[in-house]
């Protein structure tokens, strides 16, 4: 792969990962509560990497061609996305969680971290359908060539979520108030985007 290609994929790339969105939403959400953030981006990357080892599979494209698995992923993805949301909205997240209960649900903060990102229809798209236009079928072996772009993604969604999460706490700790609004926004985002993808897929 040359540098002008790579090039070209780092800017496409960074322009998805910079999309505020349901991981957006959850960073910020995390970095409201004390000590997990690594926690929640770490989730949110281990959706992501199920989706890179996939498509170095070539898996990817067989769930790609299948409507009704894409439904099903859609479906589950968007309803899981408004439920967390309603949570959220129902009760918004401060920043005076006792570190005991953090510490006791820090695996739970991983696995929602993976749910997001693993059930959400928008990454397996950014794998099947813009990762092949920077393929080149003559130059190293694609599984190659998908592995190299899907560790640029997931470099770039790591760095990205993890400024998002901390600038969140830095700059809202000292703010109750705009916390709580900041997590109300975050819930009502996933609900939309929960709400979004159901009707963008079920219009089919």
């Amino acid at each position: 792969m040359d540098t002008t290609t790579l090039a070209a994929f780092i800017a496409v790339d960074l322009l998805f990962v910079f999309t505020p969105g349901a991981d957006w939403a959850y960073a910020i959400t995390a970095g409201l509560r004390e000590r997990s953030v690594v926690p929640a981006v770490s989730g949110l990357i281990a959706g992501h990497m199920a989706y890179a080892l996939l498509a170095v599979a070539g898996l990817v494209v067989i769930v790609a061609n299948s409507p009704t698995a894409l439904t099903a992923l859609t479906v589950v993805g968007a309803a899981y996305l408004m439920w967390l949301g309603w949570g959220i909205l129902r009760q918004p997240v401060t920043v005076a969680a006792s570190n005991e209960a953090l510490a006791s649900s820090r695996g739970r903060i991983v696995l929602k971290g993976a749910v997001i990102s693993g059930l959400n229809p928008k990454v397996l798209l950014l794998y099947f359908s813009l990762f092949p236009q920077f393929i080149d079928s003559a130059g190293w072996p694609v599984a190659a060539q998908t592995g190299l772009l899907g560790t640029i993604h997931l470099t770039a969604c790591t760095l990205v979520y993890l400024a998002v999460g901390l600038l969140a706490r830095t700059v809202l700790k000292t703010r109750p108030s705009a916390a709580r609004m900041v997590t109300r926004i975050s819930g009502a985002m996933m609900i939309a985007i929960g709400g979004f993808l159901l009707a963008e897929r079920l219009a089919l």
